[in-house]
């Protein structure tokens, strides 16, 4: 099936050359992160284990990814030293959280100009 178009003239304009791709955040675009993005914005609250589970990331890989996206000022770590146990856990921030919807609603409009029905 080829691309969806319309004519000027007699030229074709692709739809595709219409969509920005720069309207992806690239932050989140990475496979790892956009996967961490969906489960905290899913859930809430995750505790560093349970992403880790979650997702099979390595402990290095995930906390790597995690600083990405807090740097971005995407997602906020949660510390309790009160048990026996240290416990992190991450949440997504309001700036994360519209980000994340802006992201999708690129994705949402990426598929309804490829396929409209």
């Amino acid at each position: 099936m080829p691309w969806p178009f319309f004519s000027v003239g007699n030229r074709r304009l692709w739809l595709l050359q219409m969509i920005d791709f720069d309207r992806l955040d690239k932050t989140i675009h990475e496979k790892s992160r956009l996967s961490i993005m969906t489960l905290l914005a899913s859930r809430g609250e995750w505790a560093f284990q349970e992403l880790k589970a979650e997702l099979g990331m390595s402990d290095g890989n995930l906390i790597t990814h995690l600083r990405t996206l807090g740097a971005a000022g995407y997602v906020q770590e949660h510390r309790d030293d009160s048990g026996n146990r240290p416990r992190t856990t991450y949440t997504v921030t309001p700036a994360g959280q519209k980000a994340f919807k802006s992201y999708v609603d690129v994705l949402e409009s990426i598929v309804k100009t490829i396929n409209p029905g």
